[in-house]
């Protein structure tokens, strides 16, 4: 047995956990295509839920239990329904709380993204701003998904509507920090 840590370059088991989740979050929304709503989902872990609620299993894939058994670590994600209405994400993750229960959050948003230099041709009026937004050729459209832990460890993950595919989706624990803080803030 050894006494060494994880290095920088290999995760935690808590955080594979985590990015299995937030990857497989992220896969399952794209599968409903782009231009959805905002997705917002509680992380447990599959281990202690089928602990507390044993009839749980019964409803997970046979998967999950198989891997909640390997590793106390698996992360099963669960999709709020019936989101408080608000007019921004933050909004939206500030009337947000979550029980002790509940050992980590994860959201999917889609934003649209341009090189910043065509921000400082952007008309001041809001109608006028996202319509040449709309039409700004260097326009990418982004899916981002990003989850936290109640233990702070974070991961993000991003898809391009122009590289729409599996194998093309990016992914770093901090690619999108305003997200991810704003999820942190659940936990407060």
């Amino acid at each position: 047995m050894s006494d060494e840590q994880p290095g920088p370059t290999s995760p935690t088991a808590r955080e594979r956990a985590l990015r299995l989740a937030v990857d497989d979050i992220e896969r399952h929304v794209a599968t409903l295509g782009w231009d959805a709503p905002v997705f917002v989902f509680a992380l447990v872990r599959t281990a202690g839920a089928v602990a507390a609620t044993p009839s749980l299993a019964d409803e997970l894939p046979p998967e999950a239990v198989r891997a909640a058994q390997e590793d106390p670590e698996h992360l099963t994600s669960i999709e709020q329904d019936g989101l408080p209405e608000a007019s921004t994400i933050e909004e939206l993750l500030g009337q947000l709380a979550w029980p002790e229960e509940v050992d980590g959050a994860a959201i999917v948003v889609e934003r649209m993204v341009v090189p910043p230099e065509a921000e400082q041709d952007m008309p001041r009026d809001p109608e006028a701003a996202v319509e040449y937004l709309m039409a700004h050729p260097d326009r990418q459209d982004v899916r981002m998904a990003a989850g936290v832990l109640r233990t702070g460890e974070s991961w993000c993950a991003l898809r391009s509507r122009s590289h729409d595919f599996d194998d093309a989706v990016a992914g770093s624990p901090d690619a999108v920090p305003g997200l991810v803080e704003a999820l942190r803030a659940t936990f407060a």
